[in-house]
């Protein structure tokens, strides 16, 4: 059966049927589905990684098992390992109980482990150990523990830049590199955008009770956008185009700042490289959407949280990392 036959169309479709690139993509999901070959994802920032891991996961014999998902780079470096292989009570201050690691969750399924690159050199080491028999203990524990799973691991950093200053486990890199998938950014598959802006702008106008349209010539500028923040940014600004009143005129606006060249097509300088100028420019799309749903609902944090369906302690990080400020207190 094929990929899209498999998975849900509105999840996955857009982005193994799109393009050439993708549909090469989908065709090595189906030939590495049934098996365990440990699977490295890479690409930009808001390629689409989590979905393709998704996809493998779905299209694979262990479908039915757990698919869990651990972003190496949000959790604080000192409880990784705890998060990754849990603890028993009083393997630390404040362990008052045992607690399984997301290793024990994946069990009969599927671990991603994104942003594999932010991963602290003393835990690499324990992770390659994991990884050649699948067995490992609990901070503070003696007892092994076996587990049955598949391994997803996904970066958007250069990796062999990060070997040659040590910052990277070279033995690892090969554990987890058997096979690569590299998701090109959304600028080389522009063939794709039309699709995605119709499946985004109906999931918004159905999930917020809207009937926004777009009219052909905004589809065309979106078109020949550059989206530096990729596939997540493109979801941010349908989003806001549907919960804003004027977004379509937001949209227009956002294109032509990208025209002039001030806009989030920021400029490359020396001492950066292209990786990162995408990171910049996600984070500022990031920013800038979310500023946009807490005025459009009078900084109601839980409305906002709601509306851009993450939890509330998630929101409230965010706006500290954003640095910003009810109008109030500007």
């Amino acid at each position: 059966m094929s990929i899209a036959q498999e998975l849900d169309p509105i999840s996955y479709s857009p982005f193994l049927d799109g393009s050439p690139q993708m549909r090469a993509i989908g065709t090595v999901i189906e030939n590495i589905a049934d098996t365990d070959a440990t699977v490295l994802i890479r690409g930009e920032s808001g390629v689409g990684k989590d979905l393709v891991a998704r996809a493998i996961h779905a299209a694979s014999s262990r479908r039915g098992g757990p698919f869990v998902r651990v972003n190496c780079a949000a959790i604080p470096s000192q409880l990784l390992e705890s998060e990754l292989f849990g603890h028993e009570k009083g393997a630390f201050t404040g362990a008052h109980r045992r607690k399984p690691g997301q290793f024990e969750y994946a069990n009969k399924g599927t671990i991603f482990l994104d942003e594999i690159a932010e991963l602290p050199l003393a835990l690499q080491a324990k992770l390659l150990h994991v990884l050649q028999d699948f067995r490992f203990s609990r901070v503070g524990g003696h007892e092994l523990l076996r587990v049955d799973l598949r391994v997803i691991a996904a970066t958007n950093r250069n990796l062999e830049g990060a070997l040659a200053r040590g910052e990277f486990r070279e033995d690892l890199y090969y554990r987890l590199n058997v096979v690569e998938i590299v998701v090109p950014p959304l600028r080389e598959r522009r063939e794709e955008i039309p699709k995605l802006v119709s499946r985004f702008l109906a999931r918004f106008n159905a999930q917020y009770g809207r009937h926004k349209e777009l009219m052909p010539e905004t589809l065309a500028r979106l078109t020949e956008y550059t989206w530096s923040g990729n596939v997540r940014e493109l979801e941010n600004v349908m989003r806001r185009l549907v919960v804003l009143s004027d977004g379509e005129q937001e949209v227009e606006a956002m294109v032509a700042r990208g025209r002039t060249g001030h806009g989030s097509a920021p400029r490359l300088t020396v001492a950066e490289g292209l990786r990162e100028v995408g990171r910049r420019g996600a984070r500022e799309a990031e920013r800038k959407a979310l500023l946009e749903v807490l005025e459009s609902v009078r900084w109601n944090r839980a409305e906002a949280a709601r509306i851009l369906k993450v939890c509330y302690k998630t929101l409230l990080t965010k706006i500290a990392e954003c640095g910003l400020t009810p109008p109030l207190r500007r």
